[in-house]
Order: C-alpha cells, then sequence, then structure tokens
C-alpha cells in the first residue's frame, strides 16, 4: 500500500493478539474464528490450491528428483518441529470439548488435514515457482497478494494462542496474578521480541523448538503411558505437598531426562543429520526417565509416603 513501518505493524498486531488473549479462547473461537478466520483460512486456501492444480502439472512436479541438499530424516525433523511446538496448547483449548473422544478426533483430524495439506501446498509452491522465497512468488500469482493478506490476518489466531496459552502456564507458577495482566506482560514481551530478534533462519528455529519439545514429550509418554498408567489424580495437581509434588514442584528427575534429550537432539542434528534428531532424542528421554524413576521411586510417591 505504499506505506511500511515495520515497528509500528508490529505493535499493531500484537495489541491485537494481546487483546484476542485476554478476550479467551470461548471468545475467539465463537467471535472471531468460527465467523470469520476459519472461513478465510477455507477461501484462501481452496483458491491457492485450485491456482496449483489448474496451472501446473502436480504430478510432473512430483516426480522431480531431489537436489540432496537435506537429509531426508532432517527433513522430517522440520515437519515434526511445527506441529509438535503446538501440542502444549492443546489442552488449553480442547479442554472445552464435550468429551474425550471429541477432544482426541478434533485434535487428531485437525493436525493431519492442515499439516499434510498445507506442507504439500508449500512444497508444490516452491517446486512449481522455481524459487525458495515463497511469499514474494505467491504474491505474483494472480490474487496472490489477497490472499497472503488473508491469511496474516487469520494468522492473528496463533500469535493469541501463544500469548493465551503461555499466560494460563504462567499462571500455575503466579496463582495470585490475575491472567489478564499475565496475557498482557507475554504480549508485551512478544513484541519486543518480533520487533528486534530477526527470524532469518526458520529452519534453525523449527529445529531449536523440535530440540525442546520432542524431548519433552518423551517425557511425558513415559510418565502418563507406562509409570502411571494413562490416569494422573487431577485433584493432586493442585494440592501443594501432593503426589506431584516433588521436590517444591518441580520433578528434578524429568527435568534432568529432557535436558539430556534436548543435548541428545542437538547432537544428532549436527553430526548425524542422516539419523534425524526427533525420534532418537523421544526415546532417549523416555528411556532416561523411566531409567531415573526406577532408580529414584521414591521421588514418584506422594510426600506423606516419602516422609514415613
Amino acid at each position: 500500500f505504499g506505506f511500511s513501518n515495520f515497528p509500528l505493524w508490529v505493535l499493531l498486531f500484537a495489541a491485537w493478539c494481546t487483546l484476542l488473549a485476554i478476550g479467551g479462547p470461548l471468545v475467539v473461537v465463537r467471535h472471531w474464528l468460527e465467523k470469520f478466520a476459519v472461513w478465510l483460512v477455507y477461501g484462501t486456501s481452496i483458491y491457492l490450491t485450485y491456482y496449483l492444480f489448474a496451472h501446473y502439472d502436480v504430478g510432473a512436479l512430483l516426480r522431480q528428483a531431489g537436489t540432496g541438499e537435506l537429509p531426508f530424516w532432517l527433513a522430517v525433523d522440520l515437519v515434526i518441529a511445527m506441529p509438535i511446538s503446538w501440542m502444549p496448547l492443546v489442552a488449553d483449548y480442547n479442554r472445552f470439548a464435550r468429551n474425550s473422544g471429541q477432544a482426541f478426533w478434533g485434535t487428531y483430524l485437525g493436525y493431519f488435514v492442515a499439516n499434510v495439506w498445507f506442507y504439500a501446498l508449500g512444497a508444490l509452491f516452491v517446486l512449481a515457482l522455481g524459487t525458495g522465497d515463497l511469499i514474494p512468488a505467491i504474491m505474483a500469482v494472480t490474487g496472490g497478494w489477497a490472499a497472503l493478506i488473508l491469511i496474516l490476518v487469520d494468522e492473528t489466531d496463533n500469535a493469541f494462542a501463544d500469548i493465551y496459552s503461555a499466560a494460563v502456564s504462567s499462571q500455575n507458577i503466579l496463582p495470585r496474578t490475575r491472567q489478564l495482566w499475565l496475557a498482557v506482560a507475554v504480549g508485551a514481551i512478544c513484541f519486543v521480541l518480533a520487533a528486534t530478534v530477526p527470524i532469518a533462519q526458520y529452519e534453525s528455529f523449527l529445529l531449536l523448538i523440535g530440540s525442546v519439545f520432542v524431548p519433552l514429550f518423551g517425557v511425558l509418554a513415559a510418565d502418563y503411558f507406562i509409570l502411571r498408567g494413562r490416569r494422573y489424580d487431577v485433584a493432586e495437581l493442585y494440592r501443594a505437598g501432593g503426589a506431584y509434588w516433588y521436590q517444591r514442584g518441580v520433578n528434578g528427575l524429568a527435568v534432568l531426562a529432557w535436558a539430556l534429550g534436548i543435548i541428545i537432539y542437538h547432537a544428532v542434528a549436527r553430526w548425524l543429520p542422516w539419523l534425524g534428531a526427533s525420534v532418537p532424542s523421544f526415546l532417549a528421554a523416555l528411556v532416561l526417565y523411566l531409567i531415573l524413576a526406577r532408580v529414584g521411586a521414591r521421588a514418584l510417591r506422594p510426600s506423606g509416603e516419602r516422609a514415613g
């Protein structure tokens, strides 16, 4: 539009996303996502998909030989990193589902369809347009600039989810602080980061978040599915000195296994990229936590039993 002021745009979007976070998920879903945002995504995605299939030979694109610049399993790491980075946020939203079945299938199908569709769409456009700089290329497509603007507007729900979930998580540490002020604080921090930190190497960023969340869920899988037989006492989660109090509310064994998993992820990604870092770090964190938990079983007992 002939106007460029990066800090101002960042401020405007940060303010809008923070307001959405203050409103909460029910307000955002009912008054923004259901009525506007999701339809913008559907419309623009269908249009870009139609344009791709109407103007290019998708079969020929799929038959193109790879360049070999990226090992297959490292590419898998990049694909895993994006959806798994949202997994800690899932419970903040699907807790509003009517039952566990709807929560599971809604989450699973939403993840599956969206990731397959958009990863495939992005990869095919890169092949079709012959450039890695996808945004200017899509803007050159007929109507592409409008599609990108609509997608940008809708992307505010992603930033909202980050801010809201960070505020919810922070409230576990600061239970006496109102969620509103936590959302404002997180929004302010996000504004500063967005305005000052350049995300020039997105691949490195994806590997970074993958290294944090993949082993984290290795620990979670070990604790929930194996050690606790898929049962948590919800009331005990909120009781100081309860079954999950550990050492002043911190499970040191889990943190240690998680940290070692992160180290393994980065080591594999750096020195053994052909192996892929996600599966080894996930399994390493899972096995390490099982071993540490068995050795230090006392840390998994309720505080009353430990005292006795």
